[in-house]
C-alpha cells in the first residue's frame, strides 16, 4: 500500500511565498503546466468557461416579450354623450268630458286608430237638446224686436214729428201775417191796440209750439232713435249668447278626438257616468316616439338640437337612429342631470312608449384623427398616458401621449404617434422602453388563443361522441 503525503492548503503556501505542489496525476498529463504561473493560466481558463455558461443561461432566461400590435389609423372619430331614459309618445291627449252625463255609447275600442276630429263617444243629452231649442226661440224673438225697432217704430215716430213741425210752422206763419196786418191798421188808426196785442199773443204761442215740434223731431232723429236701436240690439245679442251657450253644452255631449293616433286607454263602459276632470279616453300619436334621456350636467353643455343620436332598446338591444329636438334649459336638482329629447321614427309602431332605452348622442366629429384601440393606452410616467411603439427591429419605444375623444373601443391620440406606426395592444404591460419584443402575426395570435382555450373534459367528449 502506497503512502500519500498531505499537502498544506494553497492559501498557506501563497502566504509563505512558495509555489503549490501539483498532484502526481496532473504532473503526468500536463507537464507544460509545471512552468511558472501555470496554475494561474488554468484558473483563468476555468473562469472564462464558467462566465460563458452563465451568459448563455442568462440569455436563455431573458427571452423577448411576446406582443400583439396594430397600426395607428387616420379616420373620423366622434365625441359621444350618453344617457338613460324611456320612450314617450310624440303626442298624447287625455280626452275629458266637459259635462257630467252618462255615456250613451262608445264608437271605438282600445287599440283602434283614429283621426283628428273623429267622433269617439256620445253622452246622454235629451235635457240639453230641450234647452237649446228654448234658447233658439228666445233668439228669434229678440231678432224680431230689433227689426221692429229699427225698421218700423222709429220711422213712424219720425214721420209724425216731421208732420207736427210742418203744421206748427204754418200756424206760426199765419199768426205772423195776422199780427203784421193788425199792426199796420193800428198805425192807420183803423184798429184798437187790444186787437194788436191779441194777435201778438197768438203768434207767440204758435211760434213756441213750432220750436217744440222742431226739438222733438231733432231728438227722434238723434239720440232717441239711436238709444232705441241700441237697446234692441243688446237684447238680440244677449239672446244670441244664451243660445250659443246652450248649443255648446249640447255639442259637449259628442266626444271627438283632438289628435290622430291610437286609443291607448278607455277606462269606462257605456252607461257609466262621465265626469269633468276624469279621462274618458286616452289617444296617443306613436307614429314618432320621443326618448327622454337624462344626460350628466357636465356633458350636457355640448348637446344641441339637431345633433344625431342612436337610441338602443334595453330589453332587446335594437338600435334606432334619431335626432335631438329638445334640450332642457334647467338641471334636475335631485339627479343633477339635464333632460334631452331624441325623436325617432316609428314605422309599424314597433317602439312602445314606456320602454327603457340608452341614447348615444354625437356632439362632435373629428376627421382625420389619429386613432388607436383603447387597449393600446398604457399608464405613463408621472401619472400620464403612453403607448408602446414597435419599430422595424422589434424594439419597443415608450412614448407619452395625450388622449382626446374616446368612442367605443377606439381613442384619439393628440400627439406622440404618426399614422401607420405599430402600437402594442396585447402584452405591453411590463415591457421596458427600448426593450426587444417578439411581434405575433394575427395567425400566431389566433393559434395562441386556441392553445390557451380550455378544453372540454374527457367525459363530456365521450358523451358527445
Amino acid at each position: 500500500m502506497q503512502k500519500t503525503t498531505a499537502h498544506p492548503p494553497i492559501s498557506t503556501i501563497r502566504r509563505a511565498g512558495l509555489r503549490p505542489a501539483m498532484p502526481a496525476f496532473m504532473r503526468a498529463f500536463f507537464p507544460a503546466f509545471f512552468q511558472r504561473r501555470g496554475l494561474v493560466v488554468l484558473l483563468a481558463a476555468l473562469a472564462l468557461l464558467t462566465s460563458a455558461c452563465s451568459k448563455k443561461e442568462e440569455k436563455e432566461t431573458e427571452a423577448p416579450a411576446t406582443v400583439q400590435v396594430t397600426a395607428v389609423t387616420q379616420s373620423a372619430i366622434h365625441r359621444v354623450v350618453g344617457g338613460d331614459g324611456a320612450l314617450f309618445p310624440r303626442d298624447q291627449a287625455s280626452v275629458m268630458p266637459k259635462i257630467a252625463a252618462p255615456v250613451e255609447k262608445f264608437l271605438v275600442n282600445r287599440g283602434d286608430h283614429v283621426k283628428a276630429g273623429q267622433l269617439l263617444a256620445v253622452l246622454e243629452s235629451r235635457d240639453l237638446t230641450a234647452e237649446a231649442a228654448e234658447g233658439q226661440a228666445g233668439l228669434q224673438q229678440a231678432e224680431s224686436n230689433l227689426r221692429s225697432t229699427s225698421e218700423a217704430s222709429v220711422p213712424e215716430s219720425v214721420v209724425k214729428a216731421q208732420t207736427d213741425v210742418e203744421s206748427a210752422r204754418e200756424t206760426t206763419e199765419a199768426a205772423k201775417k195776422v199780427l203784421d196786418s193788425r199792426t199796420a191798421l193800428f198805425k192807420e188808426g183803423a184798429l184798437a191796440q187790444r186787437q194788436v196785442d191779441e194777435a201778438r199773443v197768438t203768434w207767440v204761442q204758435a211760434n213756441a209750439q213750432y220750436l217744440a215740434a222742431q226739438e222733438h223731431l231733432r231728438v227722434l232723429q238723434g239720440v232717441g232713435r239711436l238709444e232705441q236701436v241700441k237697446t234692441a240690439t243688446a237684447q238680440q245679442a244677449a239672446a244670441q249668447a244664451h243660445h250659443d251657450t246652450l248649443k255648446a253644452q249640447l255639442s259637449y255631449a259628442e266626444i271627438h278626438s283632438p289628435i290622430g293616433g291610437v286609443i291607448a286607454d278607455r277606462p269606462l263602459y257605456a252607461g257609466e257616468m262621465a265626469t269633468p276632470g276624469t279621462p274618458l279616453l286616452v289617444v296617443m300619436d306613436i307614429s314618432r316616439v320621443v326618448a327622454r334621456v337624462n344626460v350628466p350636467q357636465a356633458q350636457a353643455a355640448s348637446v344641441k338640437p339637431g345633433q344625431p343620436a342612436t337610441v338602443t332598446m334595453v330589453d332587446n338591444g335594437e338600435s334606432v337612429k334619431g335626432a335631438v329636438i329638445v334640450v332642457s334649459p334647467a338641471t334636475d336638482p335631485n339627479s343633477t342631470t339635464v333632460q334631452v329629447w331624441v325623436q325617432l321614427e316609428n314605422p309599424g309602431e314597433r317602439l312602445k312608449p314606456g320602454a327603457s332605452v340608452h341614447a348615444a348622442i354625437v356632439t362632435e366629429e373629428v376627421r382625420n384623427a389619429m386613432v388607436v384601440p383603447v387597449a393600446a393606452i398604457l399608464p405613463g410616467e408621472e401619472g400620464g398616458t403612453a403607448v408602446l411603439v414597435i419599430d422595424s427591429e422589434s424594439t419597443a419605444h415608450l412614448r407619452p401621449v395625450d388622449v382626446g375623444i374616446r368612442e367605443g373601443g377606439a381613442a384619439q391620440l393628440l400627439n406622440g404617434v404618426q399614422p401607420g406606426e405599430s402600437v402594442v395592444i396585447v402584452g405591453g404591460l411590463g415591457v421596458e422602453d427600448k426593450g426587444k419584443v417578439k411581434v405575433l402575426t394575427p395567425k400566431e395570435a389566433d393559434e395562441e388563443v386556441d392553445e390557451n382555450a380550455p378544453t372540454a373534459p374527457a367525459g363530456k367528449d365521450a358523451k358527445a361522441k
